[in-house]
Protein backbone atom coordinates (compact mmCIF):
# COMPACT_ATOMS: atom_id res chain seq x y z
CA UNK A 1 0.00 0.00 0.00
CA UNK A 2 3.25 2.36 0.97
CA UNK A 3 4.27 1.11 -2.47
CA UNK A 4 1.07 2.39 -4.34
CA UNK A 5 0.72 5.95 -2.47
CA UNK A 6 4.55 6.59 -3.51
CA UNK A 7 3.63 5.74 -7.47
CA UNK A 8 0.62 7.95 -7.09
CA UNK A 9 2.42 10.65 -5.56
CA UNK A 10 4.99 10.55 -7.86
CA UNK A 11 2.54 10.91 -10.94
CA UNK A 12 0.79 13.88 -9.63
CA UNK A 13 3.47 16.17 -8.91
CA UNK A 14 5.33 15.16 -12.44
CA UNK A 15 2.39 15.12 -14.16
CA UNK A 16 -1.03 15.45 -15.07
CA UNK A 17 -3.59 12.78 -16.36
CA UNK A 18 -7.19 12.95 -17.42
CA UNK A 19 -9.43 12.01 -20.15
CA UNK A 20 -11.34 14.97 -20.91
CA UNK A 21 -8.56 17.49 -21.81
CA UNK A 22 -9.59 21.13 -22.85
CA UNK A 23 -7.91 22.07 -25.80
CA UNK A 24 -7.52 26.19 -26.24
CA UNK A 25 -6.07 26.69 -28.90
CA UNK A 26 -3.23 24.66 -31.30
CA UNK A 27 -0.74 24.70 -28.63
CA UNK A 28 -2.42 25.00 -25.14
CA UNK A 29 -4.09 22.73 -23.31
CA UNK A 30 -6.32 22.53 -19.99
CA UNK A 31 -5.49 19.15 -17.86
CA UNK A 32 -6.53 18.37 -14.42
CA UNK A 33 -6.83 21.99 -13.27
CA UNK A 34 -3.70 23.13 -14.90
CA UNK A 35 -2.99 24.63 -18.52
CA UNK A 36 -0.44 23.68 -20.26
CA UNK A 37 1.77 25.40 -23.37
CA UNK A 38 3.00 22.96 -25.54
CA UNK A 39 6.63 22.66 -25.18
CA UNK A 40 9.11 23.81 -28.16
CA UNK A 41 6.74 24.77 -30.53
CA UNK A 42 3.99 27.52 -31.69
CA UNK A 43 1.19 26.85 -33.48
CA UNK A 44 -1.12 30.15 -34.34
CA UNK A 45 -3.20 32.16 -32.25
CA UNK A 46 -6.83 30.57 -31.85
CA UNK A 47 -7.98 34.16 -33.36
CA UNK A 48 -5.30 34.52 -36.42
CA UNK A 49 -6.38 34.54 -40.03
CA UNK A 50 -3.88 32.95 -42.35
CA UNK A 51 -3.91 32.54 -46.48
CA UNK A 52 -4.82 29.39 -47.75
CA UNK A 53 -3.39 27.87 -51.19
CA UNK A 54 -6.41 29.01 -53.38
CA UNK A 55 -5.29 33.22 -52.16
CA UNK A 56 -8.37 33.15 -49.76
CA UNK A 57 -7.85 33.89 -45.67
CA UNK A 58 -8.51 31.16 -43.63
CA UNK A 59 -8.73 30.63 -40.43
CA UNK A 60 -6.01 28.52 -39.56
CA UNK A 61 -6.20 29.75 -35.44
CA UNK A 62 -9.33 27.21 -35.72
CA UNK A 63 -8.14 25.06 -37.54
CA UNK A 64 -5.17 24.18 -35.88
CA UNK A 65 -7.25 23.89 -32.63
CA UNK A 66 -9.66 21.59 -34.55
CA UNK A 67 -6.47 19.42 -35.61
CA UNK A 68 -5.07 19.35 -32.01
CA UNK A 69 -8.72 18.02 -31.04
CA UNK A 70 -8.76 15.24 -33.83
CA UNK A 71 -5.16 13.87 -32.86
CA UNK A 72 -6.29 13.51 -29.12
CA UNK A 73 -9.96 12.15 -30.32
CA UNK A 74 -11.40 10.49 -27.07
CA UNK A 75 -8.28 9.10 -25.39
CA UNK A 76 -6.44 10.39 -22.36
CA UNK A 77 -3.66 12.59 -22.54
CA UNK A 78 -1.17 12.70 -20.67
CA UNK A 79 1.27 16.37 -20.18
CA UNK A 80 4.78 16.23 -18.23
CA UNK A 81 5.42 19.39 -16.56
CA UNK A 82 8.41 21.18 -17.81
CA UNK A 83 7.63 23.74 -14.88
CA UNK A 84 6.36 27.32 -15.02
CA UNK A 85 5.83 29.62 -17.84
CA UNK A 86 7.72 32.50 -17.56
CA UNK A 87 5.82 34.49 -20.36
CA UNK A 88 2.33 33.22 -19.65
CA UNK A 89 1.60 33.88 -15.59
CA UNK A 90 -0.31 31.17 -13.99
CA UNK A 91 -0.03 28.67 -17.46
CA UNK A 92 3.06 25.95 -17.00
CA UNK A 93 5.22 24.32 -19.86
CA UNK A 94 4.29 20.60 -20.59
CA UNK A 95 5.46 17.91 -23.05
CA UNK A 96 2.23 16.16 -23.71
CA UNK A 97 1.29 12.81 -24.76
CA UNK A 98 -1.35 10.83 -26.01
CA UNK A 99 -2.79 7.39 -25.14
CA UNK A 100 -1.53 4.69 -27.94
CA UNK A 101 1.09 6.66 -29.64
CA UNK A 102 4.67 7.05 -29.14
CA UNK A 103 4.75 10.85 -30.72
CA UNK A 104 4.25 13.30 -28.27
CA UNK A 105 1.68 15.97 -29.59
CA UNK A 106 4.09 18.62 -29.78
CA UNK A 107 5.92 16.36 -32.52
CA UNK A 108 2.86 15.71 -34.34
CA UNK A 109 1.77 19.42 -34.61
CA UNK A 110 5.03 20.36 -36.45
CA UNK A 111 5.03 17.26 -38.68
CA UNK A 112 1.22 18.01 -39.65
CA UNK A 113 2.39 21.48 -40.58
CA UNK A 114 0.24 23.48 -37.67
CA UNK A 115 3.08 24.70 -35.31
CA UNK A 116 6.46 25.67 -36.24
CA UNK A 117 9.18 24.55 -34.28
CA UNK A 118 10.96 27.07 -31.65
CA UNK A 119 14.29 27.88 -30.84
CA UNK A 120 16.19 27.77 -28.98
CA UNK A 121 13.62 26.84 -26.28
CA UNK A 122 13.20 23.55 -28.13
CA UNK A 123 16.71 22.90 -28.77
CA UNK A 124 16.34 22.22 -32.47
CA UNK A 125 14.58 18.87 -31.74
CA UNK A 126 11.45 19.44 -33.89
CA UNK A 127 13.43 20.98 -36.91
CA UNK A 128 13.68 17.72 -39.09
CA UNK A 129 9.39 17.55 -38.51
CA UNK A 130 9.00 21.44 -39.73
CA UNK A 131 11.42 20.92 -42.51
CA UNK A 132 9.53 18.17 -43.65
CA UNK A 133 6.11 19.71 -43.36
CA UNK A 134 7.01 22.23 -45.33
CA UNK A 135 8.51 20.13 -47.68
CA UNK A 136 5.34 18.65 -48.26
CA UNK A 137 3.01 21.99 -48.09
CA UNK A 138 1.45 20.29 -44.79
CA UNK A 139 -1.00 22.26 -43.27
CA UNK A 140 -0.20 25.83 -42.66
CA UNK A 141 2.60 25.90 -45.18
CA UNK A 142 0.53 24.97 -48.03
CA UNK A 143 -0.76 28.69 -47.66
CA UNK A 144 0.76 32.06 -46.53
CA UNK A 145 1.24 32.98 -43.08
CA UNK A 146 2.33 35.25 -40.17
CA UNK A 147 4.48 33.26 -37.67
CA UNK A 148 2.72 32.95 -34.25
CA UNK A 149 5.14 35.24 -32.78
CA UNK A 150 4.72 37.97 -35.36
CA UNK A 151 1.09 37.66 -35.67
CA UNK A 152 1.02 38.22 -31.38
CA UNK A 153 3.59 41.43 -31.81
CA UNK A 154 1.56 42.73 -34.54
CA UNK A 155 4.56 43.09 -36.95
CA UNK A 156 3.53 43.59 -40.31
CA UNK A 157 6.14 43.97 -42.25
CA UNK A 158 7.48 40.35 -41.11
CA UNK A 159 8.68 37.95 -43.45
CA UNK A 160 5.94 35.63 -44.26
CA UNK A 161 5.95 32.30 -44.74
CA UNK A 162 4.46 29.45 -47.23
CA UNK A 163 4.54 28.54 -50.20
CA UNK A 164 1.43 31.03 -51.79
CA UNK A 165 3.20 33.81 -50.29
CA UNK A 166 3.59 35.91 -53.65
CA UNK A 167 5.64 39.09 -54.05
CA UNK A 168 3.46 41.07 -56.49
CA UNK A 169 0.36 40.26 -53.71
CA UNK A 170 2.57 41.44 -50.89
CA UNK A 171 0.40 44.27 -49.66
CA UNK A 172 -3.22 42.69 -50.00
CA UNK A 173 -2.01 39.20 -48.23
CA UNK A 174 -0.87 41.37 -45.40
CA UNK A 175 -3.84 43.20 -44.84
CA UNK A 176 -5.53 39.79 -44.59
CA UNK A 177 -3.27 38.64 -42.15
CA UNK A 178 -3.07 41.80 -39.89
CA UNK A 179 -6.92 42.76 -40.62
CA UNK A 180 -7.91 46.51 -39.73
CA UNK A 181 -11.88 44.83 -38.65
CA UNK A 182 -10.83 41.38 -37.60
CA UNK A 183 -14.27 39.03 -37.28
CA UNK A 184 -14.79 37.68 -33.51
CA UNK A 185 -13.94 33.85 -33.78
CA UNK A 186 -16.78 31.62 -31.83
CA UNK A 187 -17.13 31.90 -27.87
CA UNK A 188 -14.33 34.43 -27.97
CA UNK A 189 -16.06 38.10 -27.69
CA UNK A 190 -13.14 39.93 -25.55
CA UNK A 191 -11.43 42.30 -27.60
CA UNK A 192 -8.40 43.42 -27.76
CA UNK A 193 -5.90 46.47 -29.06
CA UNK A 194 -2.53 46.82 -29.36
CA UNK A 195 -1.58 50.04 -27.49
CA UNK A 196 1.68 52.03 -26.84
CA UNK A 197 0.20 53.21 -23.56
CA UNK A 198 -0.36 49.78 -22.20
CA UNK A 199 3.49 49.58 -22.15
CA UNK A 200 3.75 51.81 -19.02
CA UNK A 201 2.68 48.09 -17.35
CA UNK A 202 4.77 45.94 -19.02
CA UNK A 203 2.13 45.16 -21.14
CA UNK A 204 1.83 44.83 -25.40
CA UNK A 205 -2.47 46.30 -25.58
CA UNK A 206 -5.91 46.53 -23.83
CA UNK A 207 -8.45 44.12 -23.78
CA UNK A 208 -12.36 45.23 -23.34
CA UNK A 209 -14.91 43.15 -22.03
CA UNK A 210 -18.79 43.30 -22.54
CA UNK A 211 -20.37 45.27 -20.25
CA UNK A 212 -17.18 48.11 -20.29
CA UNK A 213 -18.24 51.21 -21.35
CA UNK A 214 -15.31 51.23 -23.85
CA UNK A 215 -16.36 47.85 -25.31
CA UNK A 216 -19.41 49.02 -28.19
CA UNK A 217 -16.88 52.01 -29.09
CA UNK A 218 -13.79 49.88 -30.22
CA UNK A 219 -14.84 49.03 -33.39
CA UNK A 220 -12.08 47.82 -34.73
CA UNK A 221 -10.57 45.24 -32.49
CA UNK A 222 -7.02 43.98 -33.76
CA UNK A 223 -7.29 40.57 -31.17
CA UNK A 224 -10.06 38.77 -30.11
CA UNK A 225 -9.93 36.45 -26.51
CA UNK A 226 -12.01 33.76 -25.51
CA UNK A 227 -11.39 34.22 -21.85
CA UNK A 228 -9.29 37.14 -19.56
CA UNK A 229 -6.82 34.26 -19.23
CA UNK A 230 -5.82 34.02 -22.76
CA UNK A 231 -6.37 37.81 -23.31
CA UNK A 232 -3.42 37.93 -19.90
CA UNK A 233 -1.18 35.45 -21.36
CA UNK A 234 -0.95 37.26 -24.99
CA UNK A 235 0.46 40.45 -22.80
CA UNK A 236 -2.80 42.55 -22.39
CA UNK A 237 -4.07 44.04 -19.35
CA UNK A 238 -7.72 44.78 -18.79
CA UNK A 239 -9.04 48.59 -19.84
CA UNK A 240 -9.27 51.06 -16.59
CA UNK A 241 -13.38 51.58 -17.13
CA UNK A 242 -13.95 47.72 -17.14
CA UNK A 243 -13.03 47.79 -13.16
CA UNK A 244 -15.49 45.70 -11.81
CA UNK A 245 -16.70 44.21 -14.72
CA UNK A 246 -15.99 39.93 -14.75
CA UNK A 247 -16.36 37.32 -17.09
CA UNK A 248 -15.82 33.96 -16.65
CA UNK A 249 -12.92 32.18 -18.26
Amino acid sequence: MRLLFAILATLLTSSSWAAGPVVKDGGTIQLAGSTYRLDGIDAPEFDQICVDDHADPWTCGVEARDRLIKLIGKRDVRCRDMGADTTTGKRRIGICTVDGETLSLNQMMVREGFALNVEPAAKGRFKADEAKAKDALAGLWKGCFAAPAEFRRWQKTTTLLGASCRSDKDRELREILFPDDSAMPPGCPIKGKFAVRARVTGNVGIYHLQGCRSYAGLTKPERWFCSEDDAKAAGFRKAYNCRGVKRRN
